[in-house]
This record gives C-alpha cells, structure tokens and sequence, in this order.
C-alpha cells in the first residue's frame, strides 16, 4: 500500500516541469518563427535550453529553504513578464522595466487597471513555482545543491548577454529570467550610474524677464491632430477663434520628447536636449532654477496628484526649488481643470512675477468619468460612474479592446477634449489677464486610438510606437503687446520649448542657442521626431520616430452624423 501511494508523488515532480515546458512550447514556436533563418533559431533554441536546465537544477536542489527561494524567484519573475505580456500585449523590454521601477508608487493602480489580465497570468508561474518547490525524491538528493547552481548560471549568461545588447536580446525565454537579468543590471546601473552633483545655472542672465508671467501648461494624453486648431473637423479646443487682446501662434501637431508621461515631463522640466537630455536631468538645471536665477517666483499646479505626491519622477530635492505647490486634493477629477484655469486666471492677475508649470489632468486613461453630461456630445460613450475619483489609471475592466470598444473609446476621448481642452480654455481666457504673460500649451504625449482597427488597449508609451503616440498640440498665447514675434512655419517639437522660456526669462539668446537649439520664435530647423528609447541604457542609443502630421491615422467619421470628422 506504501509502494502504491508513492508512486504518484514520485512522477508528480516531473510531470509539473512537464506541462510547464507545454505551456511555454507555443511561445517558443512563436519566437523561432519571429527570428527565421538559420544561426538565430539555433542561438535561441541554446539559450532556452540553458534557461531549462537552471530551473531543472533549482527543482533538483535538496535544501527545501534554498530551493523554495529559488522557486518564488522564478515565479515572481515569471509572473512580471507574463503579466506585462498580458496587459500591454508586448513584451517587457529593459526600458519598459527601468519604467516599471520608477512608476513603483503606482503599482497599486497599475494591478486595479490590469485586474483581470494579472489573474489570466498566473496559471504558468504558478506551475513553475509548485514544479521547482515540490520535494524531489529522496535518491535524487546525492548530489546535495550542486543543481542550484545552475541557475545562477543561467542568470550570468543572459545578464552579460543582456548588457552588451544594452538590454535586449531576452525574449521569449522560461522561467522570466528576462526580469531577473533586468533586475541585476538595474543594479549595477544604480551602483555605477553616478554623474556628480547637479549643476547651477551657467548661462548668463542678460536682462530682466520679457513677461511679467511667463506659463508652460503640459497636458495629459492629448492628440493634436483630434483638435480643431489643425483639423477641420476636429474637437473644439477654445483656440481656434480670435480672443480679443491675445495673440494665438498655432504651431501645428508637434512632436513630444517622448511617447510617456515620465520622459516627456522630465525633458521639459530639465531643459534636455536631444543629445544630452539623460545628462541634463541627471545633472543639469532645472526650469525651477532658471526661473529663479532669473528672479521669478516658482510655482507648480499639480491637478493629477493631492496631498503632496510628486510625479514624473519629481524628486523631494527638485520639490524645494518651487515657492508654491498647488494641488487639488479635495476636488472631483472631472472639475479639476476648471480649478486650474480659475488659479491659472488668479495667479496672472496677482501682480507678481513668476513662472507656472501646470500638469492638468487632460485624457488619460480612463476617460470615462472625465467629462460632464453636458459634453457628451460624441456617442456611443464608455460606461459612466466607474472612475469619478480615478485621475491617470484604473481598473480597465469591461473594456476588451475590441473594435466596438475603441468607438466607445474615441467618442469619450472627444468628449473629454471638448471638457478639458476646449472649455478650459474658454474659461482661463474669459478669466485671465494676459497683457503682460507668455503661455505656451502643449501635452505630455499623444495617443494611438486604434483607428486603424488594431486590437489591444495600449495608447501610449509602446516599444514600437505608431507616430500618433508623439503627436502632440503645441500653441503660444501672449498679449496683444507681445514681447516675442512667433510666426509659426515648419515642424516644431518639445525640444524648442526649453529656449524660448529661457529667452522670455532674459537669458543670452546665443548662448541658449548654442546650448538647447533654436527657440518658437525663431526660423526652425526641428526635425519634428519623438524619442521611443528614451530609457536607452548600457551601449544603446535613443531612437527616433518622425510626427509627419500628414502621415498620421485617419481620424474615424463621427458616428452621430457620418460625416468626415
């Protein structure tokens, strides 16, 4: 009776790493048929061979302490590759690793967004994990933990390969070793990654500011080719028609720094360049420092965080350079821009001089709850009354990224623009004094609204974004009076919005020049490109996608009417 009731639990070890190798067969398929010709398949098939014999070795591995440690690291990395695969539906990337670590305080948000494709993930790891903990048979103990080193060996062989691929070359590979060698080379880049301390402001300050206030708003999530300002059938923005006492410049769709938040606000915040923006927010001035140094009051309006969060990886050092932090805590989601605007409005009337950065909450995901009845003008819409309190994530249950999905999706992305593009401007512009001001209004990136009928429910921030992702709305406002002449012509981008504050603030215009490239007001020679490797580490360099407004996704035909939108 022993013998017989053994004899299970003496198979079941085996047959556990058996079905988990089944599982991993289709992506394994997938990828030879991805790599095609001869020497990459082979390299590929030797690579996963090595990755099955380290989780064979933990399995094998005598000490239960050890080999359990080992089995919750395989599962733990496993499980992130799985998961990011299942949410995003792409493959975790090093940068989109180093992104996932820098977001850390939004995990919470992030596992309430992607509930029901974290669930999908866990029948793999799971396997793996009870495969490798499960206690092997006593025979099979002679060799002690010898086995547990081949994992760590395995691990070495793909973290070198890593590096000097500069983080690429681990797809499609059992266990997750992918996170596990991104985790070690994120800690060797923290160790060895030290530029020195950050650096004042070395250009010199010629004359006093040109602008008694002088404003960068960055939106959220706006598209600039969904807007009426540069499509004739676009959503209302409130910048399209002539305001009595204020100069409007159009610069087009522009190009983002990058296609994610974080990237995009630290370039603008840091000055940075395309050739130099990582050494220019590691260790360069920022805005605040400029604008000090230049006499102006600092001021930051937060609508997407409250009770003194900071974003966009804002650091507390960072956080003591502005004089005023102004967030919205106590506020619906919804009436947050109109809070803005009202501030925005109080601030430019108040007499002293000062730069304002504002993040508004714009239309990032979800969208639902972002607009009132009363802009819902575009339909079918999402679902209402789930996200009211949710500002920039959130559950995405009940949106499958179907085609009838995406409709919903683009109607309330409409509504949300005419909320919180359209009557935000209408409201700072009836409200504000811009006599002596300088606004210059922009978002953070675009969005791919899938109208080209591409399924999954990513909209920004992908490895191999579409141009729609960098395109972004990029306008001047000014008094009548103004200091600066701005006549747009030619393609403009983020990296010219750094030189024209610097200027308005009363900087040596050749040597911002010379430092950060041509300013809006000024003969542009942009290339109009935003950056999709903005998080290039090791021995990779950044990569450049162009925002050819004409080349951009058609926008659909508005459903109510049929008309071209």
């Amino acid at each position: 009776m022993i013998a017989e009731s053994a004899r299970p639990r003496r198979f079941a070890k085996p047959a556990l790493l058996a079905l988990y190798g089944i599982l991993f067969l289709p992506e394994f398929f997938d990828r030879l048929r991805d790599i095609g010709g001869i020497a990459g398949p082979l390299a590929y098939t030797v690579l996963v061979l090595a990755a099955l014999c380290g989780i064979i070795g933990a399995a094998y591995t005598a000490n239960a302490l050890l080999r359990g440690g080992l089995a919750l690291l395989l599962f733990a990395a496993s499980f992130v590759i799985e998961a990011y695969a299942r949410s995003s539906l792409e493959f975790l990337t090093y940068g989109a690793f180093i992104d996932l670590i820098t977001a850390a305080e939004f995990a919470a948000d992030a596992m309430d967004q992607n509930e029901a494709a974290l669930w999908r993930s866990l029948p793999g790891p799971a396997v793996l994990l009870i495969a490798v903990a499960w206690p092997p048979r006593r025979r099979a103990r002679t060799c002690a933990n010898t086995p547990a080193l081949a994992m760590p060996a395995a691990l070495v062989l793909f973290t070198l390969l890593a590096f000097t691929r500069g983080g690429d070359g681990l797809k499609a590979l059992p266990g997750g070793y992918a996170a596990l060698s991104y985790a070690v080379l994120a800690a060797y880049e923290r160790a060895a990654g030290d530029l020195g301390p950050r650096k004042s402001v070395s250009i010199a300050h010629v004359r006093a500011p040109l602008y008694r206030d002088i404003v960068l708003i960055v939106d959220e999530s706006i598209s600039g080719h969904y807007l009426d300002i540069n499509h004739p059938r676009g959503v209302r923005s409130g910048l399209a028609e002539a305001r009595p006492g204020v100069e409007i410049a159009n610069f087009g769709v522009a190009a983002s720094a990058t296609n994610c938040s974080a990237g995009s606000n630290l370039v603008l915040r840091f000055a940075g360049t395309r050739d130099s923006y990582r050494r220019d927010i590691a260790v360069g001035p920022s805005l605040w420092d400029y604008a000090a140094h230049a006499g102006l009051e600092t001021v930051y309006i937060d609508a997407q965080r409250s009770g003194g969060a900071m974003q966009n990886q804002m650091t507390p050092r960072e956080r003591e350079r502005i004089d005023r932090f102004i967030q919205f805590g106590g506020l619906a989601v919804r009436d947050r821009d109109m809070a803005v605007a009202d501030r925005l409005a109080h601030l430019l009337g108040d007499g002293t001089a000062s730069f304002i950065l504002v993040n508004k909450v714009g239309a990032h995901f979800p969208i639902h709850d972002k607009f009132p009845d009363s802009h819902a003008r575009y339909r079918p819409i999402l679902p209402r009354g789930g996200f009211l309190d949710v500002t920039d994530t959130g559950s995405r249950t009940g949106f499958g990224g179907s085609q009838a999905d995406w409709r919903r999706y683009r109607n309330s992305y409409r509504n949300t623009l005419e909320w919180s593009v359209g009557a935000f401007f209408d409201r700072l512009l009836e409200r504000a004094e811009l006599a002596d001001a300088l606004v210059i209004y922009t978002a953070d990136h675009g969005q791919n609204l899938h109208e080209g009928g591409k399924g999954g429910t990513t909209t920004h921030c992908s490895v191999d974004p579409r141009p729609e992702e960098g395109a972004v709305p990029l306008v001047v406002l000014q008094g009548g009076a103004g200091a600066l002449a701005f006549t747009p012509g030619g393609a403009a981008s983020h990296y010219m919005i750094a030189p024209t504050l610097l200027a308005a603030m009363g900087y040596d215009r050749e040597a911002v020049r010379a430092r950060s490239g041509g300013a809006l007001d000024e003969p542009s020679r942009d290339p109009a490109t935003f950056n999709y490797l903005y998080n290039a580490r090791l021995n990779r360099e950044p990569r450049w996608r162009e925002v050819d407004p004409t080349a951009l996704a058609p926008v659909p035909d508005d459903p109510d009417t049929g008309r071209p939108f």
